[in-house]
């Protein structure tokens, strides 16, 4: 670019800066967010449906809490962030529905105060453009009235850092350094080891210009949000290192591992996809990933012209960190995990299709507008069809494990009972039993404490159609379910190996 361009990209940065300081247009910025973040409630309730019946890990996360059943096996990589979002409504109601409409409306104010904290390093209009931008994305939408840690990881990285570029521009603004913590926490919260990896280039730059006070909120809010798995690591893992080892064998032995073509497969609409041997879907579907990084890197060079390189260049670093262990060292992908980097693009991202649209002096590019809008709306309808057959094929799928639990009840399997084998997770806490498994991921008992259970309570080991049961129920009545098999234990006195 010339240097006559270069000077209006800064004055045209100097008015957006007036513009966010100035009242009326505070109150007109701060509208702007806030229908932002009701739409985005909105559309989660429109579209993605509060029936929507729990995933195999959201029992885990809510049966910790609730009162449907028994409390599910909760293994190592997992955080006790969500069993405690949950929680408000999970301890005393049964309600799905109910759930879901608050996870919605919580979600919906979580992108509110996430965005707000950008207030001051841009305009609004980039704000309110970055919001649509990630809010609009299938997997935001789809998680967003669900009980997962990952969208919450998203809000907390966008508090997190924006806080971090506030109180580094101004040593006096005590509610950033607050918000440092707040958000450094909920990430811990949600997930601990996503939190090092989106505050990785937080703490170089604290080391570096020496932020101290800075540095003590990100360490403590850190701290705050993490101390609770840690101490359950040495409570119930053996120690920090041994839940690391444990949750890394868990997640296929953490290393080198190129992911990248996983995560494109899984944007078709895998929720996980674990192993991730399928076709490659149609490049209109991940089109859009690829225009990412480029809009992003505009982005940082409208940015970098208008002297504000560091404002987009610091969530770019946390967004590439955020990243970089899903891309490159884990065997499987799903779309939810890359949903902080999302949040993160968001920003740069929008502020480069505004630069595009518009001229320095504020007014419309018309052919640029158009284009620009056109590639929109070819990718909001893109997002739609993949969250639309994302829903139908999940409610499906949820159906039938309420439709098992029905018949299990109608065969006599009812609390207190136990089932054990594939899908005994969310089979069990529809029928509201305990489950259990002897090996695996999730494996929590034994042969010898399932049978001493069948002595006293029913007990059912599910298989697929057609799978091999354990040698311990092959002579257990057989019983077809919806999609699955079930054999079921004898009853005291009524013969048979239990």
């Amino acid at each position: 670019m010339t240097y006559g361009t270069k000077s209006m990209l800064v004055s045209m940065d100097r008015r957006y800066d007036a513009t966010v300081s100035g009242g009326s247009w505070r109150a007109r910025g701060d509208g702007l967010l806030v229908a932002v973040a009701g739409l985005f409630t909105l559309a989660q309730l429109l579209l993605v449906r509060p029936t929507l019946g729990l995933g195999w890990d959201e029992v885990v996360y809510v049966s910790q809490v609730g009162t449907e059943a028994p409390a599910a096996f909760f293994s190592a990589p997992r955080a006790r962030g969500v069993s405690l979002l949950a929680w408000p409504i999970a301890s005393w109601s049964s309600s799905t529905t109910l759930l879901r409409v608050y996870l919605a409306v919580l979600s919906g104010l979580g992108l509110y105060v996430a965005l707000r904290a950008w207030r001051g390093l841009f305009p609004s209009r980039v704000l309110a453009a970055a919001g649509a931008l990630f809010a609009t994305l299938w997997m935001t939408l789809f998680y967003g009235p669900q009980a997962m840690p990952n969208l919450w990881v998203a809000f907390g990285a966008l508090l997190c850092v924006g806080c971090f570029l506030r109180a580094r521009g101004d040593r006096f603004d005590r509610r950033a350094v607050w918000g440092v913590l707040a958000g450094a926490a909920l990430m811990a919260w949600m997930r601990p080891t996503d939190a090092v990896w989106v505050t990785l280039p937080l703490l170089v730059v604290v080391l570096v210009v020496r932020h101290w006070r800075i540095g003590a909120a990100l360490a403590g809010g850190l701290l705050a949000g993490g101390v609770q798995w840690v101490v359950e690591a040495f409570l119930s893992h053996g120690g920090l290192r041994e839940r690391l080892n444990e949750a890394s064998r868990i997640q296929g032995d953490l290393g080198w591992n190129l992911a990248v073509d996983d995560q494109l497969r899984s944007l078709v609409g895998s929720t996980l996809c674990r192993p991730c041997d399928g076709a490659m879907p149609h490049p209109v579907v991940y089109a859009w990933w690829f225009v990412l990084p480029l809009l992003a890197a505009y982005g940082l060079a409208v940015a970098f012209l208008a002297g504000r390189t560091t404002r987009t260049l610091v969530p770019l670093a946390c967004a590439a960190t955020a990243a970089f262990p899903y891309l490159f060292m884990i065997g499987y992908a799903a779309p939810r995990f890359l949903l902080p980097a999302y949040a993160l693009l968001a920003l740069p991202v929008a502020d480069a299709l505004l630069h595009l649209v518009t001229r320095p002096n504020g007014r419309w590019r018309p052919a640029v507008a158009a284009v620009v809008a056109l590639g929109l709306a070819g990718h909001l309808a893109v997002q739609y069809v993949v969250l639309d057959r994302t829903v139908d094929r999940t409610v499906a799928a949820r159906h039938a494990w309420d439709r098992s639990a029905a018949e299990l009840h109608r065969l006599g399997v009812r609390p207190p009972c136990l089932l054990t084998g594939h899908e005994a997770i969310p089979v069990a806490y529809y029928t509201g039993c305990s489950s259990g498994a002897t090996r695996g991921h999730n494996a929590n008992t034994t042969t010898a404490e399932i049978l001493r259970a069948a002595r006293g309570v029913p007990v059912g080991a599910l298989t697929a159609p057609g799978g091999t049961p354990p040698r311990y129920a092959r002579d257990w009545e057989l019983h077809r379910l919806d999609g699955l098999e079930v054999r079921i234990a004898p009853k005291p006195g009524a013969g048979g190996r239990a």
